[in-house]
């Protein structure tokens, strides 16, 4: 998820007592539902009288205290919870078997493509069940590799991850970024290469790139918080943009750009490699665009030249190239385009196409090797063009299948680049391309205990309620009859722009080896054709996104591939609020619902961390209109007794501090509250885990081991394993 700002408050809170003083007053208000053939006794959840007053609307909270992520009672909550759900999944006789299979499966060797910086090469290595991927570095990608980082010696358990790295120009210094159980919240610690020493630490971190400049850096932070233990309550706002010298204490660090008018505004500052460019983007949260300004970084006292100053439109640097900007836009070009920029003529109407829109979605522009590699997507795969500084192009690369493409990128004056290409059925490729002869060949592939050859992927498109086609990949065994008793999981995003392109996952394998369909819809919200496909699911438009999946699962249906009693659905984040309202819509369509991670109360998601830079897809319950809107399908509010839900189990984590937990914990307590069906409704909690970036391998293993088991068991499948 990315960030906008909302609207001024118009809330009005009716009887706000502090939780302290909640306990008291409402003691009685227990409830201890059961789930009448499963035998679960859930927990006791405290419910209070709290109410908030909407444009006139009174909206209960009675759950409102679950948010204080610090206090005694909620971990006293999280941890009954969780006894509750081990001691059900505990039970299920094939739990222990999944886990030595997705553990069988996952022990195999993930590289990285190489990358070259300052006179060496790097490239990343997980042995298979490593928590943490390691960096190597080595003189040339055919020289054999040295460990340079290994992030599993940062913590015994893993939970310390390491993020994004940044080399000086001269490849002398590096600066990564590390995470405490998966935060976004990060440190950046500089480290001689050389000598493998590490010197200055910059804490306070967030939403970030190091762009180094001389003989230090560009970040992106905040201040340090004022009260550290309430980290998941306080709004992150006043985004700045710092200079650290190494070799001096963060407390010397220059203060590059601020704007105490804006409160909701993300910036990212970028350097060129030549070092004779910086270019600052301000972001308002997850709005389609940013704002763009330049500056001379030798120069900075003499602040940022606007090239545009609104936020509707998508803008960013891809080469500086005497003097001008080449930039892609996706301004008065909705699927995008290069333009060239000359600071001497900065008016819009001087601006030159060099490389015009396109049919398709122009997702990604990459310069190395004095060229320009496009990478479009034409119905959910990638296609590359070469083109050269001028915008001329020179050749398509015929790529060795259809699926996701990344990489080509590196310094000016590489002649060799590496990419790489990853399908449902296939890991990550890494290929080596020639960028003289524009040829590649093979430079490395996985090998895994899987075939593909057993396995089939096709597209599929369907209509939604409103007449629209949807795109869905499915894949499956060869072997599997249309008869609609494969057990199935439907998988979807649909929100943010982005795109949810062909990827490679051990833990579907374990799925379809069983016989298992899986299906990943390409809803509205997402970015697969353009910024109307991504306009069509949002703020009210957003119910287009809950028709697109439904419909999905209607047509999974109706087409033999599987039927309720053995259709799953999963998604998180984003897509953890699609399957928290589509099993309110219509619990019918399915037996096992998989919410990971969710935005499940949409009138105060805005009000915690990063939770306002939301708004621009979903709109603001300080807005009257858009509060009516999101009323209708906030997973929270929509819960209703009666209805028959599927067996779901929520996942979340205690640290998860973008999507802060207390959604997933009003959630489920609303859920085991006002259903009485036979069907489990569980919620999951990671501890010393967060959104999911960053998570040990072993934790990944543990946790889809439990999802497979309890969604097996709910459809009535045992798995075959020896």
């Amino acid at each position: 998820m990315r960030t906008e700002r909302a609207a001024s408050p118009r809330t009005t809170l009716s009887h706000v007592p502090r939780y302290s003083a909640i306990i008291p007053l409402f003691l009685a208000l227990f409830i201890a539902p059961r789930a009448l053939s499963q035998g679960i006794e859930y927990p006791r959840t405290l419910k209070s009288d709290h109410t908030d007053r909407y444009f006139g609307t009174m909206v209960p909270d009675p759950y409102r205290w679950l948010e204080d992520d610090t206090s005694a009672a909620v971990a006293d909550w999280v941890a009954k919870q969780n006894d509750v759900t081990f001691s059900y999944l505990e039970k299920i006789p094939f739990r222990g078997k999944i886990r030595e299979r997705l553990t069988a499966i996952w022990n195999y060797p993930r590289y990285g493509s190489p990358y070259r910086e300052g006179k060496s090469w790097y490239y990343s290595k997980n042995d298979g069940l490593q928590n943490q991927s390691v960096i190597y570095r080595q003189d040339s990608p055919d020289s054999p590799g040295e460990v340079f980082i290994d992030p599993n010696t940062f913590s015994e358990d893993g939970t310390i991850s390491l993020g994004s790295m940044s080399y000086s120009l001269d490849g002398s210094l590096v600066a990564y970024e590390i995470s405490r159980s998966g935060s976004d919240w990060t440190d950046i610690v500089v480290m001689d290469v050389g000598t493998k020493t590490t010197s200055d630490t910059i804490h306070w971190v967030k939403f970030s790139g190091i762009s180094w400049f001389g003989d230090g850096f560009f970040y992106s932070g905040y201040d340090a918080p004022t009260d550290t233990s309430k980290m998941l309550s306080n709004k992150n706002v006043f985004h700045k943009v710092f200079y650290h010298r190494v070799g001096t204490p963060q407390s010397a660090d220059e203060l590059t750009y601020e704007n105490p008018a804006e409160s909701e505004l993300l910036y990212g500052l970028s350097v060129t490699e030549d070092q004779k460019l910086a270019t600052l983007s301000a972001y308002h949260g997850s709005s389609k665009g940013n704002a763009l300004y330049y500056q001379d970084p030798a120069r900075r006292s003499e602040g940022f030249l606007p090239v545009i100053t609104t936020t509707d439109d998508r803008i960013h640097l891809v080469e500086h190239v005497g003097g001008k900007m080449i930039l892609f836009t996706n301004r008065h070009a909705p699927n995008g385009r290069l333009i060239l920029f000359d600071p001497a003529h900065p008016d819009e109407a001087d601006w030159k196409t060099i490389v015009p829109e396109k049919e398709d979605v122009l997702t990604s522009v990459t310069s190395a090797g004095g060229k320009l590699f496009l990478t479009y997507i034409v119905d959910v795969s990638h296609r590359v063009y070469v083109h050269d500084f001028s915008g001329a192009l020179e050749k398509e690369i015929s790529l060795p299948g259809l699926g996701r493409v990344s990489g080509f990128g590196g310094k000016s004056d590489q002649k060799e680049l590496f990419f790489s290409v990853t399908s449902f059925t296939s890991p990550s490729t890494i290929y080596r391309y020639d960028v003289a002869g524009g040829t590649y060949k093979l430079f490395r592939a996985a090998e895994i205990d899987f075939d593909p050859a057993e396995y089939v992927t096709k597209q599929v498109f369907y209509q939604s309620k409103d007449g629209t086609k949807i795109p869905m990949f499915v894949t499956h065994r060869k072997d599997i009859v249309l008869d609609g008793t494969n057990p199935t999981l439907l998988y979807a995003y649909g929100g943010f722009n982005i795109s949810l392109m062909p990827s490679f996952s051990v833990t579907r394998l374990v799925f379809m080896e069983q016989g298992g369909v899986f299906a990943q819809a390409n809803l509205r919200g997402g970015g697969e054709y353009g910024e109307k496909w991504h306009e069509a699911g949002t703020k009210l438009n957003k119910q287009n996104v809950f028709d697109d999946f439904i419909a999905a699962a209607e047509y999974l249906i109706n087409e033999k591939y599987t039927s309720p009693a053995k259709l799953a659905v999963q998604g998180g984040s984003n897509g953890g609020l699609l399957i928290g309202t589509v099993i309110n819509q219509r619990p019918d369509l399915f037996r096992v619902a998989l919410p990971a991670v969710g935005v499940m109360d949409m009138l105060r998601f805005h009000k915690f961390t990063i939770g306002w830079a939301w708004v621009a897809d979903y709109g603001s319950s300080d807005d009257s209109v858009q509060f009516t809107n999101l009323l209708k399908f906030s997973p929270l509010h929509n819960i209703r007794e009666g209805l028959p839900y599927p067996a779901t189990l929520v996942t979340t984590a205690d640290h998860d501090d973008r999507v802060v937990p207390a959604h997933s914990f009003k959630y489920i307590s609303t859920l085991q509250e006002k259903y009485h069906g036979p069907n489990p409704v569980l919620i999951r909690i990671e501890t010393k885990a967060g959104h999911g970036g960053g998570k040990p391998t072993s934790k990944i293993i543990e946790e889809y081991a439990d999802i497979y088991a309890f969604t097996f068991y709910n459809m009535g499948v045992t798995p075959k394993y020896p």
